[in-house]
C-alpha cells in the first residue's frame, strides 16, 4: 500500500515536526530507543545520530517502508528494522525513548496504545509522538467527499481515511499522572510546495493511500484527476509554489 519513495518526495518538509518533537526530549544517553512506525527509517537515522551509543530499531508495518528502510541503512550502524504493527509491538527490555511520528492517525483508539507505550518506559524514559491534526482542510474534505460520491462510494465504502489527531489538552489529560510530566502542543506549519498541483502529491503519499489500495489502476488514475482537479481550486500556485497549511499536535511524556 505504501510507496517510500512517493512519501520521501516532500521528506524536508515531512521531517521538520519531528524535528520539532525529539528537541523536546531530553535523554541524554539512552541505551535503548524505539521509532515505532518508522517509515523509510531517514528519521529512525536521525535517531542514532542523535544517540551513538544506543541501540535503535524501527518498526513498521509496511513490508515496502521497511524494506526501502533497511536498503538505505549504511552499515556497520547501531540501527535495526523490523517488519511489525506499532499495535502489537512489546519492547525487548523497558526503553528509554520511544517516538511516534504521523502514524496514530491510523490507529483506532490510539489513546490506550500511547498510555500503554508510556507504561512500558524505564524510569527516566520518554515518549514522544505527533499526529497530523488537519482532518477539516481541504486536502481531507475534498477526499472524503469524493470517496462518499456516486461515482466512487460503491468501490470505496469500506475505506478507511486517518482518522487525526485529538487536540493537545486530550493528551495532557490522557499521560498526566503521578510519576509523569507531559508538555503537549499545537503547530500549524505553512509549507510552500514546489512543483505542479503539490498537494496532490503531497497526499498521494499518505491520506490517498488507502483509497488507492482499493482502485485498480485505471480507477486510480481516474480518481486523483478528479481530486487534483478540486485541489488546484482550493491550494493557488504561486511564482514561489503553493502554500499548504497542515496543522499538527505534539505530546511527549517523561516518566520521572
Amino acid at each position: 500500500m505504501w510507496d517510500a519513495a512517493q512519501y520521501l518526495r516532500y521528506g524536508d518538509e515531512r521531517a521538520r515536526p519531528f524535528l520539532d518533537l525529539i528537541a523536546r526530549v531530553g535523554a541524554d544517553a539512552p541505551s535503548y530507543v524505539a521509532d515505532l512506525g518508522c517509515g523509510p527509517g531517514n528519521l529512525t537515522a536521525l535517531l542514532a545520530r542523535r544517540w551513538p551509543r544506543a541501540r535503535v530499531i524501527g518498526v513498521d508495518s509496511s513490508p515496502e517502508m521497511i524494506k526501502a528502510a533497511s536498503a538505505a541503512l549504511p552499515e556497520p550502524a547501531p540501527v535495526s528494522f523490523q517488519l511489525g504493527d506499532v499495535r502489537d509491538w512489546q519492547a525487548a527490555s523497558p526503553p528509554d525513548v520511544i517516538t511516534c511520528n504521523a502514524v496514530l492517525q491510523w490507529v483506532p483508539g490510539h489513546h490506550g496504545l500511547v498510555r500503554g507505550w508510556a507504561d512500558m518506559l524505564a524510569p527516566g524514559g520518554w515518549l514522544a509522538f505527533q499526529l497530523p491534526g488537519n482532518f477539516s482542510s481541504p486536502s481531507h474534505v475534498i477526499a472524503r467527499e469524493l470517496a462518499a460520491s456516486p461515482r466512487w462510494r460503491a468501490l470505496l465504502a469500506d475505506t478507511e481515511l486517518n482518522r487525526q489527531a485529538g487536540d493537545p489538552a486530550d493528551y495532557v489529560d490522557l499521560l498526566a499522572r503521578p510519576g509523569y510530566a507531559v508538555d503537549a502542543w499545537e503547530t500549524t506549519y505553512h509549507h510552500i510546495l514546489p512543483g505542479d498541483n503539490a498537494v496532490a502529491e503531497w497526499t498521494k503519499g499518505t491520506t490517498l493511500r488507502p483509497v488507492l489500495a482499493q482502485l485498480d489502476s485505471e480507477q486510480a488514475a481516474s480518481f486523483i484527476a478528479e481530486y487534483a482537479g478540486r485541489l488546484r481550486r482550493a491550494y493557488r500556485a504561486t511564482p514561489l509554489g503553493t502554500v499548504f497549511p497542515f496543522r499538527r499536535v505534539f505530546a511527549v511524556a517523561h516518566r520521572i
